[in-house]
Order: C-alpha cells, then structure tokens, then sequence
C-alpha cells in the first residue's frame, strides 16, 4: 500500500489521497463482490486514467481505461491491461455508457477481439460489462465472467447492476471530498448517537482504505476488537457497509473533526 502523505501537508492534497484511498477501496470491494455475492468466476474493474490509449468516445467519455481491480483470476494477463474506448466488451461499455454481456466471447460477433489471449488465458466465456455511471461522469467499468458458456439471466445482470450503483453513488461522494469542507450540503449533522473516541478513531483509519488487521496494528487493537467498533458505528450511523460507513461520516462532519 502507497505511504499516505504527510500529516503536515496541505489540506486539499490529504484530501484528494483519501478520495483516491477510497475509491481504490470501493472499486477492490467490487470486484470482490461481483465474485462472491453474483456468482462470477472473475470480476474485474476498469478504471478511466488520464493517458489511456484509444480515441475518444463519440459521446464524450473517457479515451480509455486499465484494468486496476481483480477478483478470481488465475493468471496475470488482465491485470492492468489498458482497455481504449469501444473495443472489446468492456471498452464498448465505457463507449456506449450501456451494460452490454455475451455468452461465450470467444465466439462473439459485433466486437472486436483485441483481448482474446488474455481471456482465453483465463478460461472464460460468459462476460457481462456494466459502465459506472454517475451524474453523467464514467468512473470505469465492472466485468463478471464465466469460466462457461451460458446465457446471462435477469436476475446476475441485476444483481451486478445493483453493485454497480452503490459503488458509483461512493465514488461520487469520494470525489466531492477533494473540495473544500464548506461544500458539504447544509443541514448535514451529527449522528444522534455520538460515537466513541475508540469507534471515531476507527473510522478514520477504516476511511482511508486500511483494512482491520492494518488498522489494529496502528492502534494496538486485536483485529476482533476493531470490527466490533466499526459494527457499533455501523449502527449509530444506520449504514451496512464500510464503504457507507465511510460516506455517511464523512456527510456527517466526522471526518473533519479533531
């Protein structure tokens, strides 16, 4: 994990390396889940970077994507391929700003086959790409794929939409906290059951990106004692995960606090 920058830096800098701490967070997170919660063999984010190869969209998106987020896969092909707009189904996805699947790709028609070693590579067929969409801004694109040839129903392509959705309303949020505190929206207030110092420290580590065991380690707590603080302020929050975690504190001013 990078080093995160001086505790004495400028204020926006802190911010933009903890949106970016975040965002890395989410779109792992996503990756993750589109395994375990949708059934995918491999699950894969591309994430739009300045420099990316290929023309710009025709609808004005980004030229390009890397694949910088990874779940499942058995080989090393994928990871931190460059994906230029419209090509492959991925890169397709990010042009069209569409969800767009296939039931062996290998076999498909209509895209082009630019990726083919790589999947091949990693035994898939099955794929589904869903564009992250937000406020009209493409902040990447999720894969789920299968190492089989099938047809992909209703309810996966929901189920991955859904994880779609949340992980781009949190990166949207993580983007607004590179700006200045005052553009928090008015009226955002505390939880009405304040947190601990123990539970307030927590959630700070835990919004940069830490992971329990690195932050138990940081502040001398068994990996146990720290997910029953971050369940506690899941609660006093009324959020269901970390990542909300992370957004709701933040909305709330917890995360500008001393």
């Amino acid at each position: 994990m990078t080093a995160s920058p001086a505790a004495d830096g400028p204020p926006d800098d802190l911010a933009v390396r903890a949106a970016e701490l975040v965002r890395d967070a989410v779109l792992g997170d996503l990756a993750r889940r589109v395994v375990a919660d949708c059934g995918a063999d491999v699950g894969l984010v591309g994430v739009p970077e300045p420099g990316s190869p290929g023309g710009r969209a025709r609808t004005g998106g980004p030229e390009g994507m890397v694949l910088r987020h990874w779940a499942g896969t058995r080989a090393d092909l994928l990871h931190g391929l460059a994906v230029p707009a419209g090509t492959g189904l991925g890169g397709r996805a990010l042009a069209e700003r569409t969800p767009s699947w296939v039931p062996d790709y290998r076999a498909a028609t209509g895209i082009s086959h630019h990726y083919d070693a790589a999947v091949t590579a990693e035994d898939l067929y099955a794929m589904l790409t869903v564009p992250l969409l937000h406020g009209g801004t493409v902040h990447g694109v999720v894969y789920a794929s299968l190492r089989t040839v099938v047809p992909f129903g209703d309810v996966r392509i929901a189920a991955v939409g859904r994880l779609a959705e949340a992980a781009t309303r949190a990166l949207a949020g993580a983007a607004a906290w590179s700006g200045p505190p005052h553009r928090r929206e008015p009226g955002a207030t505390a939880p009405a059951a304040p947190l601990t110092r123990r539970e307030h420290e927590v959630l700070r580590w835990a919004a940069t990106g830490r992971t329990n065991p690195e932050i138990a380690a940081q502040l001398g707590l068994t990996c146990n004692t720290v997910t029953g603080y971050l369940k506690s302020a899941m609660h006093k929050l009324g959020v269901r995960n970390r990542t909300e975690l992370a957004l709701a504190a933040r909305e709330s001013g917890l995360l500008d606090a001393d």
